[in-house]
């Protein structure tokens, strides 16, 4: 029988392989447009802005209401999907981490735009990105300097999420060999971490939001002398 680190190190790989296979599809297909999220806004959250520009007028504690209740949809999405697939075992984990990036990815589309930040641009993008690896835990320093390398920037920032993540959820994932259990591992494991992507992505996006609001906030004070002038 394996010994319990071989099957670790085993899934580890395998997960790692699946969820670079699942955000690449994501982030290839799966995009939340934003002129269509902005007429969702409006209508499921009274959201009284024809434009992102907008959202930096509105109280900062009415986005994060928001994001809180979009961050709980997406747990509640991973969980429902977590246990039906988690019946399957291991032979599940490839479209269950498939499933789990979408839903991640949208989620975090989602959060940047409540907080006015669209990605139309190719640095609007490699922004998204840097978002999703800071919400992972993951830290890229490194690759700030190759975000004009938009592809290439996207894959390292892929691969980086990928190995962080396989190697601390392979461990919780030894049980899903057994079936049965397996679908309340797999609706736990996915709730809790889409949970953990959304916290720290609201805290990425709400202090980008904080430092852009303050920025703008000090611009008629600096610009003040010289239109005096």
């Amino acid at each position: 029988m394996p010994e319990p680190a071989a099957n670790t190190s085993w899934l580890s790989k395998r997960l790692e392989s699946a969820l670079k296979s699942g955000l690449s599809r994501a982030y290839e297909t799966v995009r939340v447009h934003p002129d269509e999220y902005l007429m969702h806004l409006r209508a499921a959250h009274a959201v009284p802005v024809t434009s992102y520009e907008g959202m930096f007028t509105l109280p900062v504690e009415e986005l994060d209401s928001i994001a809180r209740q979009t961050i709980r949809g997406s747990m509640k999405m991973a969980g429902a999907e977590g246990a039906g697939l988690g019946f399957g075992g291991f032979a599940t984990i490839v479209p269950d981490l498939g499933i789990l990036s979408a839903i991640t990815m949208r989620m975090v589309q989602k959060l940047s735009l409540i907080y006015g930040f669209q990605y139309n641009t190719d640095e609007e993008v490699a922004e998204l990105w840097i978002a999703a690896a800071t919400a992972a835990g993951v830290d890229i320093s490194k690759e700030l300097l190759e975000k004009t390398l938009l592809k290439n920037f996207v894959q390292r920032v892929i691969g980086r999420i990928a190995s962080r993540f396989s190697t601390e959820f392979a461990e919780k994932m030894v049980a899903r060999t057994i079936p049965i259990l397996s679908s309340a591992v797999g609706a736990v494991l996915n709730y809790y971490f889409v949970r953990a992507w959304g916290n720290r992505a609201v805290a990425h996006f709400r202090q980008r939001h904080l430092d852009e609001r303050n920025r703008r906030a000090a611009q008629p004070i600096l610009l003040g002398p010289a239109a005096n002038g």
